[in-house]
């Protein structure tokens, strides 16, 4: 196998398209990695931090407004994937269950997606549909990366202790979940980010270039 070790330039970046449906989304091919989270977990913040650019993925003051699958490409074939947020929406009961319809067939049925970044608000980490969505990715062999997000609103004592409680907590589901503290405002963890992204992209594209030299 050829080894790819390469990295990314995420400010290259661009905006691809929208959509309501899975199937409008582009042909299912290329490596794709996903944003979830609650809808107030920063998922935009961490798409517009990692790539540099200030309003790539819109970000509401209304937790809730993200009703797109929204998808960006850094470079061909690579893409990032902006996935509505769930569990906070203020929207009418038959868009939650809408919303809810995209995250379960884009998990269940787009083969691009290699790795899943999973967002959480550092005060309030591993609430019930984060663990359901962890257990399915991992029964489907999709990567899991964790970020807890606005660590800047607590002390780093507290930190610390929020990031090993949430460790200790998923070794009961895997051992191999990396788990590290994030936040858009104070650059923490952006870097790790990045390397996680790096180290997902250049896995798979390995993959890619065995399979085509066979």
């Amino acid at each position: 196998m050829i080894m790819i070790n390469k990295n990314y330039d995420y400010q290259q970046t661009k905006f691809i398209t929208s959509v309501f449906d899975i199937k409008n989304l582009p042909k299912d091919d290329g490596i794709e990695i996903a944003f979830t989270g609650y809808s107030n977990s920063g998922k935009s913040s961490a798409l517009n931090a990692i790539t540099k650019q200030k309003n790539l993925a819109h970000i509401s003051k209304t937790p809730g407004k993200t009703k797109l699958i929204n998808l960006f490409e850094i470079e061909y074939g690579n893409k990032l994937v902006d996935l509505p947020g769930y569990g906070y929406a203020k929207v009418s009961k038959s868009i939650q269950r809408k919303l809810q319809q995209i995250l379960n067939e884009y998990l269940q049925k787009r083969k691009c997606l290699k790795g899943l970044v999973i967002l959480m608000d550092i005060r309030y980490p591993l609430k019930d549909i984060d663990i359901k969505i962890i257990k399915y990715s991992i029964s489907v062999n999709i990567s899991i990366f964790i970020l807890l997000t606005k660590s800047d609103k607590i002390i780093y004592n507290k930190q610390k202790s929020q990031i090993l409680l949430v460790r200790k907590k998923l070794k009961s589901i895997s051992n191999n979940i990396q788990v590290e503290n994030f936040s858009s405002f104070k650059k923490i963890g952006i870097d790790k980010l990045q390397i996680k992204l790096n180290e997902w992209f250049n896995k798979y594209n390995s993959k890619y270039i065995k399979l085509y030299n066979k």
